[in-house]
């Protein structure tokens, strides 16, 4: 089971991540670099990681994806 909560906000050059537990507890909040990014996501323990549905953000659900992650899209809005 994934006990961990992942929200990404993507920018054009900084990623804005805040990490907590399922309860609700913060673990984290970083802001890295595009370079930096994939980096972290692959040291972390598979996670449920959420992201705003914009242009760039289906190529990083398949990266995240691929390292064990659970992606979740959701609206704009």
């Amino acid at each position: 089971m994934k006990d961990t909560m992942i929200g990404v906000d993507l920018a054009k050059s900084v990623f804005v991540l805040h990490g907590a537990s399922i309860t609700g507890q913060v673990k984290f909040r970083k802001k890295l670099s595009r370079s930096q990014f994939l980096k972290f996501m692959t040291d972390q323990s598979p996670a449920v990681v959420v992201m705003e549905a914009r242009g760039s953000v289906h190529h990083w659900a398949r990266e995240l994806m691929a390292l064990g992650h659970d992606v979740k899209l959701i609206a704009p809005q």
